[in-house]
This record gives structure tokens, C-alpha cells and sequence, in this order.
């Protein structure tokens, strides 16, 4: 049977691992410490208070949190994770929607929390060389981006491939960051064409170790334990007497998040999980190809670690929805609009939290509350991967196309057409048989392309508990491993 994450011990690679994290000063947190800000060490906190938020600084490992102050430098940690609740005035809908903002990790962008999940378990079993190997990361976007920070945090090489079509701010930053830089054709649609530069890198490179996102179960972990916690505190705090969990809705882009949606379940066994994905490529929806433009999220395939068995619905949402909605946000006229329809001030403050993905999240939510018919004591709960941020390029260049300035005009139709007028079509509430339909065709992609387990791919179906299930309790065990690791270093001795 597959070893899932694999934690087995290379003794000799790991002694020179251990000594050049030391020589580095270089401690791993504890998917437990993310989870619980109260765990981390009170002299790793005051090291915080003198670091940017994406300073290359080892100690910013420790603000991998969803609970970070909303600062550029110096912040410690919330309460509560940083969290915009879209009012009805916006989503037409009276269910509560909720959405925590990945702005405020490092980066940018919650994928540090994913690449560092897939990284570390190499480095704390001695799996992987720091001062030989090259950490490759292949992504639509943010994925190499955390990727390639947590590869400088941690002291190893990294190489980053991203579709040459994605936003100009990736690559800025990337060029800056990373060891190297890979464009591959296409965009967002285009992942295929990622993992053939992966497979070229095998083959000509000996030294490459590749962090697949979409088949890596590290990624699903950290958001099955430090995500879906998150959202559960947030649930918590927002419930009251009446409140209740009615499902999560998340956008399939490595199907990392999906996790999340595993723990929550986990917690309100009544809580339904719907996946969303563009509709220009409605690959789960209905076996489909194409071009789409939410960034962030890649098709036409589905990923090896979407727990498809725990998914209730499929919801297909227009990219033109997405990229009117990620405007209305962010523009002046747009916000000035929301104003004139009752949004209140302390909401548009945090539309800049939303990116173009994010956008689809919250379409996702507000299609998924209209077909369920949700009321006001309805909760869902979704995530702002990034932010607009990421995206202010693209602002631009929707003006140039347009030929003039966003008008508040603009933002009532936006709102009216894109918003409030999203309706229940191009959605499937999933049965047995329909989930297995889309289980079936991780085949094509992992069996036949990415030569993964034909075994494995099966236990992912029948035999469910001791896979997922399995995967799910591996937090604590790898929390042992990284506490065992920072023991060698002997860093922490003194915290």
C-alpha cells in the first residue's frame, strides 16, 4: 500500500541536513503552531516584530498562519484569521458568506502553506539534498511563487514554471526570488504543458526533485489540518444561536484547499462541499476543454488529490462573472457604486482582499446558496487564495480594451448582470455514479501521462478510510518529524 506522505529516514542525508539548517538558524514550525498561534515561542514572536511580511527571513516560516496581523511588517497574529463577510447588498442572497484572505501570508497568497508542506517532509527525513538538489515548482501561479519563497526560506534551489500568459506581478517577483524561471505556453488552461517541462527537466537534469502540486497529498494535508481549522474558528465565532454550516465552496485549482473542505465535513457531518470551476472548461462538469481567464486555477484535468468521493456538487462559473465581480471590487467608480447601494465602509475596505479567483469562490457561494435556497441562518465559508494584488495589470489592461475609464454606471451593470444575476444553471449536484465519473478520469491524466499507482488510484475509491482517512491523521506524525528535526539542529533549545 502506498506510504501517502512518504516519512521514511535517509540517516546520512539528514545529519547534513540538519547541520546546515543549523548554520543557517533556520527552525521549521509545526502544522500544530499554525494552527494555534499561542504555541509559537514568545522569542520567535519578538524576532517577528522586527520582519517584513515577505522579508527572505527564516523566521517568516512562522507567519505560514492564517491568522497574521494585517501589516507589512512587524505583526504578530490575530484572534481570529483575516476575514470578509459579503453582506447581502452585494450577494443577493440572505445566506451568510464568508471568505478568509490569503493576502496576508507571505507572498501573498496562501500557497506558502501548500509548497511548505511539500517540501519540509523531504527535508526533515533527509529525502532531500538542500545543497544538491533543485526544488521544482510547477504551477498556474501562486504555487511557485510559495514554492520558490519557502525554497529561500529553508535554503535550497528552486526552479519555478508558470504559463507565460499569467500576470506580469508573478513574474516580477518570481525573477527576483527564484533560482529560475520556466514559461511554459499558454494560460491557466494550459497545465499539461507544465508537466511536460517537468518531464524534460527528468530527463535532462539529474539533480530535479518536482513538487506537483496537483499530486502532491502534503498540499491536501496542510489544508485539511491548518485551512480547515481556520475556517472552523471562523464558523465558531460568526455561528451564534442559530448559525449553521451549510457547505463550503472552493474553486478546483491544485485541489489543494479541497481539504479544508474534508476537515470541515469532518466537523458538521450535514455541511455539503461544492467544487467550482470556469465554465470555458468545464472539466468536471462536464468532461470539457478550453481557455478560461480566473488565474489560479488549471483545467482539464483532475487533480490526483481531490478527495473526489467527498464532493456533493460541481458549480461551473462564468469567467466574465469572475473578472466583472474582481472589477466592481476594485475599482473607484465600482466601490463608489457599492456605496450608493448600502455597502457599508468597513466591507469595501477589504474588497481589495478579493482577487479574480477569489471572485469565483464568492460566485461559487452565492450560486450555491440560490440553488439550496439557503436563509439567513446559513453560513458558507470559501477562501480568498490572493489578492488584488496580483492583479492590478489586469485592471489596466480591461481599461484599455474597454477604451475608457470604469464609470459608476459600469459597476451597476457589472453588479446587476454579473452579480446579483448569477443563476442556478450550469451546476450538478453529484451522485454516486457522477462522482465516479470524474474519479475515472484522473486515469488519463496520472495513470497514462504522470505514470502514478494504478493501485493507489483505486484505494483512493475503495478503500476509502484507509486513505483519505489515513492522510487525514498524518498532521501530528509529521509534527513529529519537524520537532524531531529542530531537536538536531539544537536551535530550539534556548526558545
Amino acid at each position: 500500500m502506498h506510504k501517502l506522505i512518504d516519512l521514511t529516514i535517509n540517516e546520512e542525508q539528514l545529519k547534513k541536513t540538519a547541520a546546515s539548517a543549523k548554520e543557517k538558524n533556520i527552525i521549521i514550525p509545526t502544522l500544530a503552531q499554525m494552527k494555534d498561534s499561542s504555541k509559537v515561542p514568545a522569542k520567535i514572536k519578538a524576532r517577528l516584530k522586527e520582519t517584513g511580511l515577505w522579508d527572505i527571513d527564516p523566521i517568516n516560516l512562522f507567519r505560514i498562519s492564517w491568522y497574521n496581523e494585517p501589516v507589512a511588517k512587524g505583526g504578530l497574529y490575530n484572534k481570529l484569521p483575516n476575514y470578509i463577510e459579503i453582506p447581502p447588498e452585494i450577494s443577493g442572497v440572505k445566506a451568510r458568506i464568508f471568505a478568509m484572505a490569503g493576502k496576508f501570508f507571505p507572498t501573498g497568497a496562501h500557497k506558502v502553506g501548500a509548497s511548505f508542506a511539500c517540501l519540509v517532509p523531504r527535508l526533515v527525513t533527509g529525502q532531500f539534498d538542500p545543497t544538491y538538489h533543485q526544488a521544482v515548482w510547477p504551477s498556474t501561479g501562486n504555487f511557485c511563487r510559495g514554492g520558490a519563497y519557502n525554497s529561500a526560506l529553508l535554503g535550497c534551489s528552486s526552479i519555478a514554471i508558470l504559463p507565460e500568459n499569467m500576470s506580469k506581478e508573478r513574474f516580477d517577483w518570481l525573477k527576483k526570488v527564484a533560482g529560475e524561471v520556466i514559461a511554459t505556453p499558454g494560460s491557466e488552461s494550459n497545465v499539461k504543458e507544465i508537466y511536460d517541462k517537468t518531464w524534460e527537466l527528468r530527463r535532462t537534469r539529474d539533480n530535479v526533485v518536482i513538487f506537483n502540486q496537483f499530486g502532491e497529498l502534503g498540499n491536501h494535508l496542510w489544508h485539511y489540518e491548518v485551512t480547515g481549522s481556520a475556517m472552523e474558528s471562523v464558523i465558531k465565532a460568526e455561528a451564534g444561536e442559530k448559525g449553521k454550516l451549510a457547505g463550503v465552496c472552493l474553486t478546483s485549482g491544485s485541489a489543494g484547499t479541497l481539504g479544508s473542505a474534508d476537515y470541515l465535513k469532518d466537523q458538521y457531518p450535514n455541511a455539503k462541499f461544492a467544487v467550482g470551476e470556469a465554465l470555458q472548461c468545464p472539466t468536471l462538469l462536464n468532461n470539457g476543454f478550453g481557455e478560461h481567464r480566473i488565474e489560479g486555477i488549471g483545467d482539464k484535468h483532475v487533480p490526483w488529490i481531490h478527495n473526489i468521493r467527498n464532493t456533493d456538487m460541481v458549480i461551473a462559473i462564468d469567467d466574465n462573472d469572475s473578472l466583472a465581480m474582481f472589477r466592481l471590487f476594485n475599482e473607484p467608480a465600482g466601490q463608489e457604486y457599492l456605496r450608493s447601494a448600502g455597502v457599508k465602509e468597513d466591507v469595501i475596505k477589504k474588497l481589495s482582499w478579493v482577487g479574480i479567483s477569489g471572485a469565483a469562490n464568492i460566485l461559487s457561494c452565492i450560486k450555491f446558496a440560490k440553488y439550496y435556497e439557503l436563509n439567513e441562518n446559513d453560513m458558507v465559508i470559501t477562501v480568498l487564495t490572493d489578492s488584488a494584488e496580483m492583479y492590478q495589470s489586469r485592471l489596466q489592461e480591461m481599461t484599455a480594451q474597454r477604451g475608457r475609464d470604469y464609470e459608476v454606471v459600469d459597476g451597476a451593470i457589472d453588479h446587476n448582470r454579473n452579480v446579483l444575476g448569477v443563476r442556478t444553471d450550469s451546476m450538478e449536484e453529484l451522485t454516486y455514479q457522477s462522482k465516479k465519473r470524474i474519479h475515472n478520469l484522473k486515469y488519463y491524466t496520472w495513470i497514462e501521462q504522470q505514470q502514478y499507482d494504478l493501485e493507489e488510484l483505486n484505494a483512493q475509491w475503495y478503500d476509502y478510510d484507509n486513505y483519505w482517512g489515513k492522510l487525514h491523521q498524518m498532521g501530528p506524525e509529521l509534527d513529529k518529524y519537524i520537532e524531531a528535526f529542530n531537536e538536531r539542529t539544537g536551535l530550539t533549545k534556548n526558545l
